[in-house]
């Protein structure tokens, strides 16, 4: 009896399926879920954010203990390396070269004629074969290619090194018997493992995988959760039934995949950070002492920071110690985070006093002095109240404008004594520096917040 590799493509499919990404906890926990259930390979998402995705990948990649962790390789030899490192110390390690063979996601897509792309095919397997026994060569959209190209293409890939070739139904339109034409074409052609990735957009990917099965297939792609992909449940329970009778196995424990898979995706959070949302979207925030570094950085990202690791690291020190006295933290939270413990700068400038006027009659009035080294630095501007002259007062001083993206201001005591918090968020060249202050006059916290925040932009340029 013939026992046929299953790779699971949950964390890839859900990539393509939402819009939203999936925690680091959702991942990791999907990644370990399918290694549970006997899937032989485990395939990640194409790395679209190089920091978090490496720390996270890594994690998986040690966690999975049996499975391969499979990963996209890109389109160029950069990318192959980026990929290279996220899984190199897992347990069994596979790049894959995703590209498609068909014409019309050929030159619609990359822009490539067919000789340009088999060049390019050959050229990224081989780079992949230096980091890695183990390369999957991916023929997207197979399915609408000319059967001769595919053939010269899974040929030069195997050539190059591949020890894998998958033919792809992305289009979601053949019938189970062209997929099983498609299948035995390429497997006499070929030496090495043949795998097919179906679809269910017709209703028939149970049967499209037993045809192809039937045409030699070596392995079949499932997913537990995704749009239009074949259910990892049903095609268990399909091998189970008339495995027999087909002649095939696989190593999936067909008795514990329902209960398993109901349980995992009902502890997905559904809420993930979506970075096309607006900042103010809080509810889409929400970090306790569980989140990693990662989460941390990737919550950052939504609020439009780009912090480094080190900055990441800090501000994740301080949220574990404020977790200690409450349950999580919101968007407000964090960013008071991220302006207290991030990026640290020395102070180019310190505020040495302030004089501020308003009335109900004429304009607030600020005078701000500032030493900067061993030069005084002086401004005077009025404004719309007492904040707002100051603030400009502080830009005439230095001689500079920059963009407030967002100011906010909240007691953190309670009383007639209370102290109050400011965050100020400045823009320079398309990038955010948030600044805090804490003082019982709110004017005077606002002023340290925007020093603060000055002080960074200044410390960076330099």
């Amino acid at each position: 009896m013939k026992t046929i590799q299953i790779t699971d493509i949950t964390l890839k499919k859900l990539a393509q399926d939402r819009e939203v990404s999936l925690l680091f906890r959702d991942k990791t926990a999907i990644a370990s879920c399918a290694d549970s259930l006997g899937a032989n390979a485990v395939e990640l998402a194409p790395v679209s954010k190089v920091r978090e995705d490496t720390i996270i990948y890594k994690t998986i990649s040690q966690n999975v203990a049996n499975s391969v962790v499979a990963i996209p390789a890109g389109f160029t030899s950069d990318e192959v390396a980026v990929a290279w490192e996220c899984i190199k110390n897992a347990s069994h390690p596979r790049l894959q070269i995703e590209l498609p063979v068909s014409t019309v996601q050929m030159e619609y897509i990359y822009h490539m004629k067919s000789d340009k792309m088999l060049t390019k095919i050959g050229e990224l397997v081989a780079e992949a074969k230096k980091l890695c026994d183990d390369v999957e060569f991916v023929a997207l959209d197979a399915t609408r290619a000319d059967l001769d190209f595919l053939i010269q293409a899974v040929k030069e890939a195997e050539a190059k090194g591949a020890n894998i070739v998958t033919v792809c139904d992305d289009a979601g339109t053949a019938l189970p018997e062209e997929i099983a034409q498609l299948v035995k074409a390429v497997k006499d052609a070929v030496s090495v493992s043949v795998y097919a990735q179906v679809s269910d957009a017709l209703s028939m990917a149970v049967s499209s995988a037993v045809s192809a099965i039937n045409a030699g297939a070596d392995g079949i792609k499932c997913a537990m959760a995704g749009k239009d992909t074949l259910s990892m449940g049903k095609f268990s329970d399909t091998v189970k039934a008339r495995g027999d009778v087909i002649g095939v196995e696989t190593s999936l424990k067909n008795t514990k995949i329902h209960s398993s898979i109901e349980d995992m995706l009902s502890n997905i959070s559904h809420e993930a950070y979506d970075s096309t949302e607006a900042v103010s979207e809080k509810k889409k925030i929400l970090l306790d002492a569980d989140s990693t570094i990662a989460q941390v950085a990737q919550a950052a990202e939504v609020l439009g920071y780009d912090l480094s690791d080190g900055d990441c690291g800090s501000v994740h020190k301080a949220l574990l110690q404020v977790c200690e006295k409450k349950s999580s933290v919101g968007a407000k939270e964090l960013e008071a985070l991220i302006a207290s413990f991030a990026m640290q700068a020395p102070s180019t400038y310190h505020l040495e006093s302030y004089t501020t006027s308003s009335s109900n009659v004429s304009p607030s009035m600020s005078q701000i002095t500032l030493k900067c080294g061993d030069e005084i630095l002086s401004g005077v501007s009025t404004g719309d109240g007492p904040i707002d002259s100051a603030f400009r007062a502080i830009e005439q001083s230095i001689g500079y404008h920059y963009e407030l993206d967002d100011f906010q201001v909240q007691a953190v005591t309670e009383g007639k004594e209370a102290l109050g918090s400011a965050l100020v968020k400045l823009r320079n060249n398309g990038k955010l520096y948030s600044g805090n202050g804490i003082s019982t006059d709110i004017v005077a916290a606002s002023i340290r917040a925007y020093v603060n925040a000055l002080n960074k932009i200044v410390f960076e340029e330099e």
